[in-house]
């Protein structure tokens, strides 16, 4: 996917998560953001994960696939929401926030795809069966060495299906791209 973003404005949206969280930690408030630029003020469905500077652990990791909010407020609510809301961690401090790192995902329209048209480190996927639903972003499958096969079955595994259920005719399997960027 080729960068729709600058430099400058991944900065400031990067600046404008890690404000929200220092704010929402020190006093329960979400900030307003004000701005004119264009590319801010359009809906885009978001990810936001905050890692452990050292060694890089996963700290706290959500998102939306659907477009619900113009892309500053979408990333001030997300980074929050990582930080409060994923329930594999206890809830970030303010004294731990120097230590994460901040990654953002903005996402591409869902769309659906057929299984042996994924591609590794290309495709985010969302595979939904009933109730059930497990979503990867691009990267996870390459920084795990995964195959299109291994990276399917893990997906199944994620949604709390046997594996080899991507091939259930009642299964959906959707896919995304996203640019992302991280603080340095």
């Amino acid at each position: 996917m080729t960068s729709q973003y600058s430099i400058d404005n991944k900065n400031k949206l990067l600046q404008v998560a890690r404000e929200s969280l220092a704010i929402f930690l020190k006093n329960g408030k979400r900030p307003v953001f004000e701005t004119e630029v264009p590319e801010f003020l359009r809906k885009r469905a978001v990810f936001v994960t905050l890692r452990k500077k050292d060694p890089g652990d996963l700290r706290g990791c959500i998102g939306h696939t659907e477009a619900r909010y113009p892309l500053i407020e979408a990333v001030s609510k997300t980074a929050i929401s990582s930080a409060v809301d994923d329930s594999r961690f206890p809830p970030v401090t303010l004294e731990e926030l120097p230590k994460l790192s901040i990654e953002i995902n903005v996402l591409t329209e869902m769309t659906a795809i057929e299984s042996q048209d994924v591609v590794v480190g290309k495709h985010g996927l969302q595979l939904r069966k009933g109730l059930s639903s497990g979503l990867f972003l691009p990267e996870v499958a390459p920084s795990q060495a995964w195959d299109r096969i291994t990276l399917l079955d893990q997906l199944c595994s994620k949604a709390d299906l046997p594996q080899g259920s991507w091939q259930d005719p009642e299964a959906e399997l959707f896919c995304f791209e996203s640019e992302s960027w991280v603080e340095n």
